[in-house]
């Protein structure tokens, strides 16, 4: 006997009535807190006000961004609503804005919160809520901690890698320089300096001869200046926040100290950390970089400057063009963008966490060559490289290769 295939054929409406009852099962929509068909609510705190004002213009950018990308359609038909709130660089005050964002406004997730003290006071609270704490706006270590804070993750390379990097740096360039060392007195000032020692490895006692640290509330560091000069050192590195470098590479010059200087990555911004401090004054500083500098000539004419150039005119026109604070704001918006796509319909804060945790060689129109984003299960530093820079009196200059910490 032949044996032939068999074909079940469902009469016209009855199929109809099948593919219609599956619909919903292959379309399930699965939301989390903050989110509708049409909107995907988001929340964050920055220093609008305080001493670190200057940084606010990281959420204006940000909000800029979803302007854009609510104009072009949303993500998936959805529109993103960032709600921005000021909390001073006061970490009491952050804590009490992000009980609100999330306990009244349900907001899905917490993103790009700025500060290192800021963020960590909030860190135990969003973990126990399992509330998503993404692309945070410090390089803090323990942002990159997943085992002990899996709902926590930075963006930028953490401030304990970028003081590896150069020490790295240091012991092949200038191995018997003598360090002095100004760093903020908190998590952010520690994790630097807690690298630059590990870069420096067995060396690191004989190479730094002096350090000083400052509170984010003193007036100036002038004192802490001329006590690191009495040192005797030939090399100085500034680890803290753009008000205070600037202060301290103008007090450096006045008084006819001429050190190698080393900057901070946050700090490197040739518009309101070089400017004030005066172009001039800043000739030869070096810093990490890994986001393409506006102010650097070299990128006039590359199509992801341009990109970004083009969402700054029409979406931020009162933005600094030359503020490279406002380059590291695309990329945390455009990170997270992609990381909402991947989401697609289940938008829960679980699946959120996922879809972040799997980020594979993601280029950004405002990386450097060469650099890109990753992440894993147990890798919550989307950015792991750097490339040094030196200032020229007008813009930052890329020298050597890239280095991985």
């Amino acid at each position: 006997m032949l044996n032939h295939p068999v074909t079940l054929r469902a009469p016209p409406l009855l199929l109809v009535g099948l593919l219609l009852a599956a619909a919903p099962a292959l379309a399930e929509k699965k939301y989390g807190p903050g989110v509708t068909d049409t909107e995907i609510k988001i929340g964050q705190t920055m220093p609008y006000s305080g001493p670190n004002s200057v940084y606010g213009t990281y959420g204006r950018a940000q909000m800029a961004f979803f302007r854009m990308v609510n104009e072009r359609g949303g993500i998936n038909g959805r529109k993103i609503t960032l709600l921005s709130l000021d909390d001073g660089y006061s970490p009491p005050r952050t804590v009490e804005q992000v009980r609100k964002l999330v306990e009244q406004d349900e907001v899905l997730m917490i993103f790009s919160s700025f500060g290192t003290p800021t963020n960590a006071a909030i860190l135990k609270y969003l973990n126990a809520r399992k509330v998503p704490h993404l692309f945070v706006t410090s390089g803090g270590a323990e942002l990159a901690d997943a085992k002990t804070f899996p709902w926590s993750m930075g963006w930028r390379v953490n401030y304990t890698a970028e003081g590896r990097v150069y020490g790295k740096y240091l012991l092949k360039a200038r191995p018997d320089a003598k360090i002095a060392a100004l760093y903020q007195h908190d998590d952010v000032g520690k994790d630097y300096m807690r690298g630059l020692r590990e870069g420096l490895g067995q060396r690191a006692a004989q190479m730094i001869v002096a350090e000083a640290s400052y509170e984010i509330t003193d007036p100036t560091v002038d004192s802490q200046v001329i006590s690191l000069r009495a040192s005797g050192a030939d090399t100085f590195f500034h680890f803290g926040s753009g008000k205070t470098t600037a202060q301290a590479i103008r007090k450096i010059w006045d008084i006819g100290w001429r050190p190698l200087q080393f900057v901070s990555n946050p700090s490197a911004s040739a518009a309101t950390v070089m400017k004030p401090a005066g172009l001039e004054k800043s000739v030869g500083i070096v810093s990490g970089a890994y986001l393409k500098d506006p102010t650097d000539s070299h990128w006039q004419n590359d199509p992801g400057y341009q990109e970004w150039l083009a969402f700054m005119k029409r979406y931020y026109p009162d933005g600094d063009t030359e503020d490279l604070y406002n380059v590291y704001a695309y990329g945390t918006a455009a990170t997270l963008v992609q990381v909402l796509k991947q989401c697609g319909d289940d938008l829960t804060r679980e699946n959120v966490m996922r879809q972040a945790e799997n980020l594979k060689n993601l280029e950004l129109p405002v990386l450097l060559p060469g650099i890109r984003v990753n992440t894993g299960p147990d890798d919550h530093s989307p950015l792991e490289q750097m490339q040094l820079q030196r200032f020229d009196g007008k813009q930052w200059v890329l020298f050597g290769e890239i280095i991985s910490p």
